[in-house]
């Protein structure tokens, strides 16, 4: 295991929105944390497909959205008079996406989501919720980014159900600022005095591609990770992280990691 000193900065890499709340929480947990989101979400440009999903929705057995920015941007291009509909269920793979839903508006017994105790937040764990129900002929619609796994649409798809697709959101590379830049610069001069959450197999991704942008290559060798899923672990040992850790998805798990290593 590698050694940590005792005063240590946790570097959250979700998008900015999530980064900020993220760390604003952590603070209240005394988590000394700092954002560098490593996804920027943007609008997507065909709002009209987002708009027709909305008029269709009654239509659906279940409306699975793969992310908290999937529930914020879609209920965003809400039509005007449109609600959601109630006979219509809500499908979120983990807390965060769980929680949008409930500021969106959505009835608790309408939302499909793995149990707050469950071991890994992910479609998989969504699906084990769901396989005991009858899906032929039911139709599904998977609220996502312009691109995603799909592993859950073909689930679906093989026990029966139809499953359409609408983005409502685009995923990209960060726009690297001079205060970005700098934190990385800080984090890769002084790894053991930083500490990285991962929430996202494409922001290790943009990392490492940045990391390969740089004058002398990255090191993350005497870095150290933590991550709540498998993938995203796998992925930052790929980057190439000395330790990387799993723990849950939640706010106080990460905490309390941190905590543990201070």
């Amino acid at each position: 295991m590698l050694a940590v000193p005792a005063t240590l900065r946790l570097i959250v890499t979700r998008p900015a929105v999530q980064a900020a709340e993220w760390v604003q929480q952590l603070s209240v947990l005394d988590v000394n944390a700092v954002a560098l989101p490593l996804i920027d979400i943007a609008a997507v440009s065909n709002l009209a497909a987002l708009h027709q999903a909305w008029l269709e929705l009654p239509r659906y057995a279940l409306v699975m959205f793969v992310s908290a920015n999937a529930v914020v941007r879609f209920f965003a291009a809400a039509p005007a008079g449109v609600v959601w509909p109630g006979t219509v269920r809500a499908g979120a793979t983990g807390p965060g996406t769980t929680a949008a839903l409930a500021t969106a508006g959505v009835p608790s017994s309408h939302i499909v989501a793995p149990s707050a105790a469950a071991v890994q937040f992910d479609s998989e764990a969504l699906w084990a919720k769901l396989a005991h129900e009858n899906w032929p002929g039911r139709e599904v619609l998977v609220v996502r980014g312009e691109d995603g796994r799909d592993w859950l649409a073909e689930t679906l798809a093989a026990a029966g159900a139809r499953v359409d697709f609408v983005a409502a959101y685009a995923r990209a590379a960060p726009a690297w600022r001079a205060d970005a830049l700098a934190l990385l610069a800080s984090a890769l001069a002084q790894p053991r005095q930083h500490l990285w959450h991962f929430s996202s197999s494409q922001a290790v991704g943009h990392l490492a591609a940045q990391g390969q942008r740089l004058a002398v290559p990255a090191d993350w060798s005497a870095s150290v990770a933590v991550a709540s899923h498998p993938r995203i672990v796998q992925a930052a040992w790929e980057c190439g992280f000395g330790q990387v850790d799993r723990v849950g998805a939640d706010v106080t798990a990460v905490a309390a990691w941190w905590h543990s290593r201070a």
